[in-house]
């Protein structure tokens, strides 16, 4: 069986100012920057991930028809222009044309029924394209309460989430509570639609959501990629990449029942 084409969302521009001139190197110039620990989950659950540039508008649609799967990725801030909000004052820096191809990325896919899985920004992204908020700064109101940018590396947990019992999150774990790590200073505010909490810090703060239908949709604000030697945290990417299968799977079944259809149709116009 083909491995699913997961595609994952490349957040990070560095602009050719910022970029390091390598000795005997080419000249700087624009760059993507991803971690492959992004890559290398989704290799490891049986998914083939390829790095999603930020192209316009009009790609979407076709590049959406070469993938099986979404893996929308961690990053900057989110605008809060693309939510209705003013910046808050300790607003990091903003890429306002990754976030539209992000959100609009996100849209069409939800809208197709791709799987999506969003990690850190990646769930604040979910939630955005799904009319969602976001708090622009967490000490602003948890004021300390659970540290959620922790000093240590990635491959190391810090705090406690509380799953809910009832989600497919908690069967994914085998139920709960579960540690975490913590890299970020924005997170989930007003939910989008169609999109319910499903995980909590000790500080009340949102940790996760998912759909509320049948389709694959679950945003988690910790970095599973660097936790995969956790089977529970590698499962996150192997459900996204068994819901991409079964997606790319019912899609070839409606293409070879249409195309059926379209022969029988000329058989009789013959």
């Amino acid at each position: 069986m083909k491995r699913p084409v997961i595609g994952v969302t490349v957040s990070e521009i560095r602009h050719k100012e910022d970029a390091q001139r390598v000795l005997h190197g080419e000249p700087t110039q624009t760059e993507m920057t991803l971690g492959l620990s992004y890559m290398r989950a989704v290799e490891m659950a049986g998914g083939l991930p390829v790095a999603l540039p930020p192209l316009t508008m009009e790609s979407v649609d076709s590049l959406l028809d070469s993938l099986s799967g979404l893996l929308l990725t961690g990053g900057p801030d989110v605008d809060p222009s693309c939510y209705g909000a003013q910046p808050d004052a300790e607003l990091g820096p903003t890429d306002p044309v990754v976030d539209a191809f992000e959100i609009e990325l996100c849209k069409h896919a939800y809208r197709r029924g791709i799987p999506i899985l969003g990690i850190c920004r990646g769930a604040q992204v979910l939630n955005v394209a799904r009319q969602g908020t976001l708090h622009q700064h967490v000490p602003n109101i948890n004021k300390g309460a659970v540290e959620h940018r922790q000093s240590e590396t990635g491959s190391l947990t810090s705090h406690q989430v509380r799953v809910s019992p009832d989600s497919s999150l908690a069967q994914t774990f085998g139920g709960g509570p579960v540690r975490v790590n913590s890299f970020h200073h924005q997170a989930i505010d007003r939910l989008g639609l169609d999109l319910r909490p499903v995980a909590w810090a000790e500080d009340g703060l949102i940790e996760a959501v998912e759909g509320k239908g049948q389709h694959f949709a679950l945003g988690v604000q910790w970095h599973a990629e660097t936790l995969v030697s956790q089977a529970e945290q590698l499962a996150l990417f192997e459900r996204l990449v068994q819901a991409a299968g079964l997606a790319a799977q019912d899609a070839g079944e409606r293409q070879a029942s249409d195309s059926g259809e379209q022969e029988d149709s000329g058989a009789h116009a013959v």
